[in-house]
């Protein structure tokens, strides 16, 4: 099969196309032709920082965490996919399990999900990490429930903009800090309520969206002074969850407030092999709620083929790319 191998760590993006041989899944694996994968923040780090993370694959790697496409063949034993099934999920790219930058891929089935009926197929690979991640974060993390206010902070991101839609779905009151009014719109349309945080600090937009206050979960997608932020922005016994906590910051604002911070690293099922089925699973809700018109994701115009997966990378490099960045294996 053809697949494009990542031969050196760093800026360059050194990916090299290969020809290698087609996997054979195990027990409780299943082989599956790939029609899309997508693009994550994390999926850069991983080929421009190589070793000084814990979770890169050993090289030549294949990246591509995100994945879609089609069952073409099963593990022996019993399995709750059969050939012809369309699944997506974030199932490889990082540490020992290739990732989706291939013609195949071995997917552990429990991290895997039916497709949304009413999405493409291609393009349902931009949604699995993202998804997951928002999902951990507002109901696993905190809880999220019926008339709870809601700060989300880089909303219009890849995890931002499926939290404001979950949060709106929960039934609670969803806000959100942009920096232009473009984005502003962007929120808007999504069923939340924007904040333009270059024109309000955080006293400002707490007093005014909360009567003074805060709310009470607060949802981090940016990390280091935003999590300062996030702090100063959540009521008294409130929540703070973020998936940006590698920095330093003064913890005095939490214990004088008694709030709670959770960390979502989503990765983790990946790495350590617990706790798969409940990203299977989750994978499920989203789909329903995709098919139910409840849930979208953006995505960006500008569509790469995986042979292209180094101009996909510069691209999202370039802070131009609006969305999802989707690449496409096969049709």
């Amino acid at each position: 099969m053809k697949a494009m191998l990542l031969e050196q760590y760093g800026s360059e993006y050194a990916f090299v196309e290969h020809e290698i041989e087609r996997p054979e899944p195990r027990p409780g694996e299943v082989l599956v032709k790939v029609a899309g994968t997508s693009l994550n923040p994390v999926d850069n780090k991983i080929a421009t920082m190589g070793e000084q993370l814990i979770f890169s694959p050993p090289l030549p790697a294949i990246l591509g965490m995100d994945m879609s496409g089609v069952v073409v063949d099963v593990g022996s034993g019993m399995s709750r996919f059969k050939l012809g099934d369309k699944v997506f999920g974030c199932a490889g790219g990082v540490g020992r399990l290739p990732g989706a930058l291939a013609e195949y891929m071995i997917a552990d089935e429990r991290l895997i999900a039916p497709a949304p009926h009413f999405m493409d197929l291609v393009e349902a690979a931009t949604l699995p990490l993202a998804s997951i991640t928002a999902w951990l974060a507002l109901f696993g993390k905190a809880s999220l429930k019926a008339g709870q206010s809601l700060l989300v902070h880089g909303g219009t991101g890849g995890v931002g903009h499926i939290a404001v839609q979950l949060g709106v779905y929960a039934g609670a009151t969803v806000h959100v800090t942009v920096s232009s009014s473009d984005k502003a719109a962007i929120v808007e349309e999504l069923g939340g309520i924007p904040i333009n945080y270059r024109e309000k600090g955080v006293a400002q937009y707490v007093a005014d969206t909360t009567f003074g206050d805060g709310f009470d979960v607060v949802f981090d997608t940016v990390g280091g002074f935003t999590l300062d932020s996030s702090f100063q922005a959540a009521k008294i016994g409130g929540q703070v969850v973020s998936t940006a906590t590698r920095s330093s910051h003064d913890l005095g604002p939490m214990h004088a407030k008694s709030l709670s911070l959770h960390v979502v690293f989503a990765l983790l099922p990946m790495m350590t092999g617990e706790g798969r089925s409940l990203h299977g699973q989750i994978l499920t809700e989203i789909a329903g709620l995709v098919d139910a018109d409840r849930l979208l994701v953006l995505i960006d115009e500008k569509q790469f083929d995986f042979t292209e997966i180094a101009q996909a990378h510069r691209y999202w490099e370039s802070g131009t790319a609006l969305g999802k960045i989707s690449v496409k294996v096969s049709d």
